[in-house]
């Protein structure tokens, strides 16, 4: 076993690194929108339109797909200490790169690809410790974990625009990259996952749906579990990722001024913060896979009911249900994966599955703008949405279902025959 997985701390005990987890989302989420924030000051001061600014948006999604994978896979290997630490010191230094970029390319360079792969390194490797640390508590320690994510527009969001009001974006992006390495650096060090027993012989592959495979990596990503999981995974993503990064146009379009229909994005993201550790607690006492489909029901249905409000309460009102869903289900992804599959090829199983997650967040945009484009509204996007979330829905029923071992004591009076 590489010594990189070994840890002081005991399963169910790793609470540092939860805490670690949740402040590395944090921080590399919150980079990476704070471009929503600048798209306007950089636009004026470099002359860049905002689609080819916001094209370093959607370069950073599909670098995160991409180095999730790689990350996840390297972390099995090396432990994911290493690999958050240098994602660590990328993304502090793709903010300062990017904060001197005299062109769009380096721009889009330095801002989409090169921090989409640093903060790629945060996700599946932290995600696959602290599900390899947890039993009993896994799914309400994975959900804090992500609710790192959900304070992002919270934290430094505002941090970001306050700045952008005192300095010009150059800077901005240099005190942010100083900020960035300040936060995280520290948060390398509580990165240790637990201890993980070497593989038996006898647990060489999985002879039942439910047991885990141990590793064998090309097994696991042929299973039904891992396509199950990975197409469940992406279509939930291109379920909300449309409505997400619309709604705000959408309601203005309503009416509502634009500074009033931010605060209907920054009120999902609270949602989704509350929907993380409700949806965690749900899961610990009911299962992760009931949960979820629940969770993904709701998204859906929740998802094209903005296309019956036209005022601010309305629209408050479904971004809470709507952000508290898709918040709840994203962490459940890793506690279903961790039933299915050994601690030794998590980093591999979560990065696979969030690679096909990033593009689900790369084509809900998209394809939202498409069809605006085309038909001059947005419903049918959200019908669209509601559609691909209640597929989620179906596709995630094929899980395989979790089955508990049969206690040696069962076995005994037949023995004794």
């Amino acid at each position: 076993m590489n010594a990189s997985h070994v840890a002081s701390y005991p399963p169910d005990r790793n609470w540092p690194l939860v805490a670690a987890g949740a402040v590395l989302g944090c921080v590399g989420v919150g980079v990476i929108f704070a471009l929503a924030v600048l798209l306007g000051p950089m636009s004026v001061a470099t002359g860049w339109s905002r689609g080819a600014l916001s094209s370093a948006m959607t370069l950073a999604f599909l670098s995160m797909g991409v180095g999730g994978f790689a990350w996840g896979t390297l972390s099995d290997r090396i432990g994911p200490r290493k690999v958050v630490l240098v994602g660590a010191v990328l993304l502090g230094l793709s903010c300062i790169l990017a904060g001197r970029a005299t062109s769009l390319w380096q721009f889009r360079l330095t801002y989409g690809v090169l921090m989409g792969v640093a903060v790629s390194s945060f996700f599946a490797p932290v995600i696959a410790a602290t599900a390899s640390s947890f039993e009993k508590r896994r799914n309400i320690a994975v959900s804090l974990v992500s609710a790192g994510v959900g304070v992002a527009p919270m934290t430094m969001s505002p941090l970001v625009a306050w700045l952008v009001t005192q300095y010009d974006w150059r800077q901005t992006l240099l005190i942010v990259g100083v900020v960035a390495w300040a936060l995280t650096l520290p948060a390398v060090w509580f990165v240790r996952a637990s201890p993980i027993p070497e593989p038996g012989p006898e647990h060489a592959s999985a002879s039942e749906p439910g047991e885990p495979t141990i590793g064998n990596a090309g097994q696991a990503l042929r299973s039904r579990a891992f396509i199950v999981l990975a197409l469940t995974f992406f279509a939930c993503c291109a379920a909300h990722s449309g409505p997400i990064f619309h709604t705000v146009s959408y309601a203005v379009g309503c009416g509502l001024a634009v500074t009033t229909a931010v605060t209907i994005y920054s009120m999902e993201g609270a949602a989704g913060l509350g929907g993380r550790v409700l949806f965690g607690l749900l899961a610990d006492r009911l299962g992760a896979k009931p949960v979820l489909i629940a969770g993904l029901l709701i998204q859906a249905i929740a998802a094209v009911s903005y296309l019956g409000v036209n005022q601010l309460d309305g629209f408050y009102a479904v971004a809470i249900v709507f952000g508290m869903a898709y918040g709840g289900t994203m962490p459940l992804y890793a506690s279903l994966a961790r039933e299915a599959f050994s601690p030794q090829i998590l980093g591999l199983i979560l990065g696979a599955a969030g690679m096909l997650s990033a593009l689900g967040m790369a084509l809900g945009p998209l394809l939202g703008g498409w069809l605006f484009d085309r038909y001059g509204s947005y419903t049918w996007m959200y019908i669209g949405s509601m559609s691909v979330g209640l597929g989620a829905a179906a596709i995630a029923l094929w899980f395989p279902s979790k089955r508990k071992p049969r206690r040696p004591e069962a076995l005994r009076p037949v023995l004794q025959e």
